[in-house]
């Protein structure tokens, strides 16, 4: 699928990886639909993109809030062609800590944002999709989804997030195979470790000491790194129904 004059949405994409994605799809001449709950950030990027990036206020996890931003979407750009799955969340909390257990809210909270957000995002934009014209190759549309390594090797303290990912991780090829005689395709991406702004939070000396743990390259990745999976993805029709970790060969210890 080509990126020119094609619209994606990127859920999250006010910041970290899916504003690095915007960028990039913006910069190959496609147009960006930013879904985000944070209005500063988004209406920022919103204007530093320029007319073909669009900003929508939007909780991934709310029906009702997701139609009204995919109305807002198509009114500007007519058809939707992609949709980045990026927004979620990554607290950590121990099953039983010195307090008590971990409360049954924040691991419903945190499966709510990640898993339910983005199957939510995805049935109500390949309802959309599923009506667009086939390309040369047959396609209609196109699903990337962002998990974590932690689908695969979580560290104590990440119960819910790794149970969170690793749903996204299990429903990436059922549904790659179910959409197929639609011509869309889902991919999803388990990133390692990356500067995004939750690790530019922690001290300089705490990042370099997270990437270093990184085999190799022995550091952060970078989001743009990201961005350049997510368009390779895009123009390559044969990544289908496969969860690819982009980590730098990090296997995460168990804390």
């Amino acid at each position: 699928m080509q990126i020119k004059n094609n619209t994606y949405i990127i859920s999250g994409g006010a910041s970290g990886l899916g504003k690095a994605a915007a960028e990039t799809i913006i910069k190959h001449g496609g147009h960006v639909a930013i879904f985000d709950i944070n209005a500063n950030e988004g209406q920022n990027l919103e204007k530093k993109l320029g007319g073909n990036c669009l900003f929508v206020k939007a909780d991934i996890s709310s029906e009702k809030e997701v139609l009204d931003a995919l109305e807002i979407t198509k009114a500007k750009f007519e058809t939707i062609h992609g949709l980045v799955n990026c927004a979620g969340i990554g607290p950590a909390k121990r099953v039983v800590g010195k307090n008590g257990p971990h409360e049954l809210d924040f691991f419903e909270k945190v499966i709510r944002i990640n898993l339910s957000g983005t199957f939510n995002m995805i049935r109500l934009v390949v309802n959309s999709m599923q009506h667009n014209s086939p390309n040369a190759d047959g396609e209609r549309g196109l699903i990337i989804n962002t998990a974590s390594i932690a689908a695969f090797d979580g560290q104590i303290g990440q119960a819910a997030y790794a149970a969170s990912k690793g749903g996204i991780v299990a429903m990436t090829l059922p549904m790659a195979r179910e959409f197929a005689k639609m011509g869309i395709r889902v991919m999803t991406i388990a990133p390692g470790i990356f500067e995004t702004p939750l690790l530019a939070n922690l001290p300089l000396e705490a990042q370099q000491s997270l990437g270093e743990q990184v085999p190799f390259p022995s550091r952060l990745g970078k989001p743009q790194e990201f961005a350049d999976l997510v368009k390779h993805i895009i123009e390559n029709p044969m990544f289908n129904g496969e969860v690819i970790r982009l980590d730098g060969a990090l296997r995460l210890s168990s804390k």
